[in-house]
């Protein structure tokens, strides 16, 4: 195999499939992965980096937002953006992937503004998975038009394979037909409206139609276990596991639900919706114009009100003919787009467009 330049990717968190996407063409066209998470190592993995090499920006957060003050923040801002002009001296390549519009959990507001500013003139090339991302960011940071490639994020296809049936599944939560599961999955935090949903699925129950049975599964803090214990819908079954779901069960717990609800009050990507496509499960977004302009066309997909979430999520998920004719081809039309082969291919050709 051809060896090809270094690629250090920022943070590479073990495991995150996301990132194990992305990398599969590089990979095999010959990059050699650098993955660092802390803060120190990046400074030390960029300084060895050298001409032709490339360093890619994802998550923003380890670097400003884990400070313990704002002084600190605002110093390690500094020095990263002294790093990178460095690093940009050397021939070194700057990518940066837009994930957010701000961390979801924000500390030092001003430091994280700069460092946006720092990645958006230092970066080569700018990465965005939602076309909405510069207006969606343009009060934070202006992103330079010139240097932005649209990639859409992959699905899941091939990662979370099982052979176990929807009947198995829904049977190991003791799901019974009339039950109407309604899962949230992912890393549950108070900013990812669970107190909506939870409100919205008591309000259901009473309203009639298949009985709800909660489905709530991913790693949570103290914050959100205390506002889960303190909301909890009573006569309504409640599944829960607050902790990571390892991947090999990734699919029980989608193959046993009828409905993926993402009740977010603020989001720009959602990996989590395209892990419910990837399942062929029917999703509720929050109707966000730049969501409604992305996947409005979609039949497996539908949107409650942002101005009167409660009441929306209560009416859609009362409606037991909500998603009444979606189909596998559905769901295939979708997927076969965003297959991990082809959005890692049109990574590599966007690495490869920084050598021209």
């Amino acid at each position: 195999m051809k060896t090809g330049p270094r690629l250090c990717v920022f943070p590479a968190w073990n495991g995150n499939p996301y990132l194990n996407l992305m990398g599969l063409a590089p990979r095999a066209a010959g990059y050699r992965f650098i993955e660092r998470s802390a803060y120190s190592s990046l400074l030390a993995s960029v300084a060895a980096l050298d001409a032709g090499d490339v360093l890619h920006l994802h998550w923003t957060a380890p670097i400003a937002q884990s400070a313990r003050s704002h002084r600190e923040a605002a110093k390690r801002v500094q020095v990263v953006a002294e790093s990178l002009a460095e690093a940009r001296a050397r021939g070194v390549k700057i990518v940066w992937t837009v994930h957010n519009r701000l961390p979801h959990e924000l500390t030092h507001l001003d430091a994280e503004r700069r460092l946006y500013a720092v990645l958006a003139e230092a970066a080569d090339l700018i990465h965005v998975m939602a076309p909405a991302t510069s207006d969606l960011v343009s009060d934070v940071v202006v992103l330079p038009p010139e240097k932005i490639v649209t990639i859409p994020h992959p699905s899941y296809l091939g990662v979370y394979d099982s052979d176990i049936s929807r009947d198995d599944a829904r049977a190991s939560f003791g799901l019974d037909p009339e039950d109407h599961a309604i899962l949230f999955l992912g890393q549950i935090r108070p900013y990812k409206g669970i107190d909506l949903l939870l409100q919205a699925t008591a309000h259901a129950q009473r309203a009639g139609g298949r009985r709800p049975v909660l489905l709530l599964a991913g790693s949570a803090n103290s914050e959100s276990i205390a506002q889960y214990d303190a909301l909890k819908p009573s006569g309504i079954r409640t599944i829960t596991a607050f902790e990571s779901v390892p991947d090999a069960d990734v699919a029980r717990w989608y193959r046993a639900a009828d409905v993926a609800v993402f009740p977010y009050r603020a989001i720009l990507n959602s990996g989590s919706l395209h892990l419910a496509a990837t399942m062929n499960v029917p999703s509720i977004l929050p109707g966000l114009p730049h969501l409604r302009e992305q996947f409005g066309a979609e039949p497996w997909v539908t949107f409650f009100d942002v101005d009167a979430p409660v009441d929306s999520l209560t009416a859609l998920l009362s409606d037991d003919e909500l998603f009444a004719g979606v189909g596998e081809t559905d769901f295939e039309r979708f997927n076969d787009g965003i297959s991990p082969w082809t959005v890692s291919l049109a990574y590599l050709r966007a690495l490869r467009t920084l050598g021209d």
